[in-house]
């Protein structure tokens, strides 16, 4: 028996050993202040001590180097906690500003929010911009999907409609430097900072289906008026916050779909776990089990007919443009 417990113990610290050797290797190559070359030997050296130790696991000597590794790991993650978010930096134009905003009574002004024309992903004319609200008007949800690398994933944007025709588009994405590039690993170890843009429909959703020429898909959702002003207050919130302390983007725990629902729980909404909420490319399906979109349709005619993209195209990205890419969708409030 006491054998058997040592074996089961050894299989233990062996995993977490080699997880622990894994991850901090990573974080040294993408997080150490070294050129590129000093940053891959950091990295290598620390693996093959995790190596090491891991070989010594199965010897006499695995406490006293199961020790080091322990010491040496906890140096890790106080070096680890240290690395916080930059304040300033050089990001890209469209990332330049964090939206902030202010709810007084029924009237909501939004400082900041984004309005670029954009002619091509390097050719745009710049426009921030203060635009109030008034939110007795506010009537709809929609979810965008946007599909730019095969149909597992997708990024989401929320869009608030109001009473008149006005759409405030959310998006809530990693924040570029200049230089920089989305990389899913990266930005699991501190690379990106987050944040959360407002902005006029013809920018966000016509940047990515007439510009970057993404699958964008377009669900009307079923939310009562009084939840919808609600979620929306999330959004001022956690973009005020935002403003306030910057937070790191993390690919898996932190993006657009996961901040999404954490804003739903906040505000009281029932979010029940699914896988579909981290694969979010089968968001829909999600969706149409929770009945929060249109169900009188089967869910593949329902898909079919959320594509928005070449209608955008063909209308192109001026007035009138965030009416034309609803025209025939279906909505589940009709």
């Amino acid at each position: 028996m006491r054998r058997a417990g040592l074996v089961i113990l050894i299989a233990v610290l062996f995993l977490a050993v080699a997880l622990a050797s894994a991850w901090t290797g990573l974080a040294f190559f993408y997080r150490l202040p070294l050129p590129e070359t000093g940053r891959i030997v950091v990295a290598a050296l620390f693996a093959l001590f995790g190596l090491a130790t891991l070989a010594a696991l199965f010897t006499r000597r695995r406490w006293p180097a199961l020790g080091a590794f322990v010491v040496l790991f906890a140096g890790v993650l106080v070096w680890w906690a240290s690395i916080t978010p930059p304040t300033n930096a050089d990001f890209v134009p469209e990332d330049a500003r964090q939206v902030t905003g202010r709810i007084e009574g029924d009237r909501l002004t939004l400082t900041d929010m984004r309005n670029f024309t954009w002619r091509s992903k390097t050719d745009f004319t710049e426009s921030w911009e203060t635009r109030s609200y008034d939110l007795s008007k506010l009537r709809t949800v929609d979810l965008f999907m946007s599909y730019w690398a095969g149909p597992e994933m997708a990024h989401t944007i929320v869009s608030f409609g109001f009473e008149g025709g006005e759409q405030i588009a959310w998006s809530i994405e990693a924040r570029y430097r200049v230089g920089g590039e989305y990389s899913p690993i990266a930005d699991a170890f501190k690379t990106d900072t987050l944040i959360v843009i407002a902005a006029d429909e013809r920018d966000l959703i016509g940047l990515r289906t007439n510009v970057r020429g993404e699958d964008v898909h377009l669900y009307r959702l079923a939310v009562p008026a009084d939840h919808a002003r609600v979620f929306l207050a999330g959004y001022v919130e956690d973009a005020n916050a935002l403003a306030a302390k910057p937070q790191f983007y993390n690919s898996i725990t932190t993006n657009c779909t996961t901040a999404i629902v954490r804003i739903l729980r906040l505000v009281g909404a029932s979010v029940p776990t699914d896988w579909r909420l981290l694969v979010n490319g089968y968001l829909p399906g999600y969706l149409y089990d929770q009945k929060r979109v249109d169900t009188k349709l089967p869910l593949e005619e329902l898909i079919e007919r959320s594509r928005v993209s070449d209608r955008a195209k063909a209308f192109g990205v001026g007035p009138g443009f965030s009416a034309e890419i609803r025209r025939g969708v279906p909505d589940p409030n009709r």
